[in-house]
């Protein structure tokens, strides 16, 4: 898979260390809800082993280099939750949103789902200005459970359902 400046494949066991690296920062891991903090190659190396079928999971590389990770979840037979973090030194350049809009294309065109549906800590601004880009729209507030900081944060939801002229070229084949 490709977009305009990035590339993307699947997550492999010699990626742990580059992962461990990336998301076990700080700011990276406490916007995250399953990242732990500290995060260690044994963590990334485990949670590799632990994608099973119902995800979805892509490094993202930029000119050949891991600088984050993008996937979804399947929540239901047409329903996923999407989710992508990148590493603090890309931070601003806007691969975030790039990797984003590529698995929302992904999820509607090829994964065939209806609906997705994803969120973010009341305090990351940045990704819900990545969430707004991409057209999603916010649904409510809750709490979520945050592995890094090791409590509950409050959290706003967003879906976006598939666009109308993609259901309906789907509906003609």
């Amino acid at each position: 898979m490709r977009s305009p400046r990035l590339t993307y494949r699947p997550i492999e066991p010699r990626d742990a260390g580059r992962i461990a690296m990336l998301a076990g920062d700080w700011d990276i891991a406490r916007m995250t809800s399953r990242i732990p903090h500290p995060y260690t190659i044994v963590d990334a190396d485990l949670w590799i082993a632990s994608i099973d079928e119902d995800e979805f999971v892509r490094a993202i590389l930029l000119g050949g280099e891991l600088i984050g990770a993008v996937g979804y979840i399947r929540r239901e037979p047409k329903l996923a939750e999407i989710g992508y973090w990148i590493g603090k030194p890309w931070w601003g350049n806007g691969y975030a949103t790039e990797a984003a809009r590529m698995l929302v294309e992904h999820c509607f065109q090829e994964a065939g789902f209806e609906q997705l549906t994803c969120g973010h800590f009341v305090d990351n601004a940045g990704s819900a200005r990545v969430i707004r880009k991409l057209g999603f729209r916010p649904i409510g507030t809750g709490a979520q459970w945050c592995e890094a900081r090791n409590c509950e944060v409050e959290t706003v939801r967003y879906a976006r359902g598939r666009p109308l002229l993609d259901r309906w070229r789907s509906f003609m084949r």
